[in-house]
């Protein structure tokens, strides 16, 4: 059921049930983070492995005490700047947070989501909510609460609509190792951005048998349809002759009048304006009935970055 309604959401979670909520980055598929029982239906829903952790989602920065010590200094310059907002940050866990939740290790990914609908459920609630991505595992993130319907249906009783998401791409997540800042997954906050506060990150993005954080797996946010990133679309296109093409393209139509289906990011080649549509372009192109999807690479350079990581964990290798 899709609502705007936060007192049914809340109702929902306090018999652990499963819900959809809002975020700044992509719908999240949440339940009670101290409850195993709604932990348990979170992978089972999703059809995703045990041993991919989950992002706990706080009301407030003071609240990440509750789920987590030994907090590093760079840790709480990077919350007290970007909290509430799209970065979460791998901690040693307090000894209360499930092994569900943290795929059996000692840490713990938190973040405070900038959404006021899922800032507003939070206040409402005793405890935080454990909440990856409202999707299949492996399959396009979902940027609007129609995605988590087309995913879901009535599997989940309350998709809590919040609008479009204003981000479009998952949190940035980085850990903290031997005192040094890691990067585990590429977001909606730049490297560069980061890197201000805290100084040069090491980067470790990929793990696909014992990840640190969500979204290290080399195959991610994929569509059904195959999908190709290349840096010369032009050249691809005669390879797929003859097939119903569609295109993913950062700002520039093609003129190709083969093509079936285009989608462009950003017309002005807006980074921001091109992370906010990539998912919902993904999907569009995904319902076309294709035979198959080329992306095209974009500069690799602040947000840029993240898409093409997206990209490439979304593409045949």
């Amino acid at each position: 059921m899709l609502t705007t309604d936060i007192n049914k959401a809340k109702e929902a979670l306090l018999i652990n049930e499963l819900i959809a909520i809002p975020t700044e980055t992509v719908y999240g598929l949440a339940g009670n983070a101290y409850d195993e029982t709604a932990l348990k239906k979170i992978f089972e829903l999703k059809k995703r492995p045990f041993y991919n952790p989950l992002i706990v989602h706080l009301k407030s920065v003071s609240c990440i005490y509750d789920v987590a010590t030994d907090i590093p200094e760079n840790a709480l310059k990077l919350a007290e700047k970007f909290w509430p907002g799209p970065i979460t940050l791998v901690l040693k866990k307090q000894a209360h947070i499930s092994d569900l939740i943290t795929a059996g290790k000692d840490t713990v990914a938190v973040r405070v989501p900038n959404h006021p609908v899922a800032l507003a459920l939070l206040e409402k609630l005793e405890f935080p909510l454990a909440a990856p991505s409202a999707n299949p595992f492996g399959s396009i993130s979902p940027t609007t609460a129609a995605h988590v319907f087309n995913y879901f249906g009535d599997n989940l009783k309350v998709i809590l609509d919040g609008g479009e998401c204003i981000n479009g791409l998952e949190s940035t997540i980085v850990g903290f190792e031997n005192n040094q800042v890691i990067l585990y997954r590429h977001g909606s906050i730049s490297v560069e951005e980061i890197e201000k506060i805290v100084g040069k990150l090491s980067i470790i993005t990929n793990n696909d048998k014992t990840p640190n954080s969500p979204g290290m797996l080399s195959r991610h946010y994929a569509p059904m349809t195959d999908t190709y990133l290349t840096d010369t679309i032009s050249e691809l296109i005669k390879s797929f002759k003859g097939r119903k093409i569609g295109l993913l393209l950062f700002k520039n139509l093609s003129k190709d009048d083969t093509i079936m289906h285009q989608e462009v990011l950003s017309q002005s080649g807006d980074f921001a304006e091109a992370a906010k549509n990539l998912y919902a372009a993904m999907h569009r192109l995904d319902h076309s009935k294709l035979d198959v999807i080329l992306a095209e690479r974009l500069p690799n350079i602040g947000l840029g970055k993240t898409i093409n990581d997206k990209l490439e964990r979304a593409t045949k290798k």
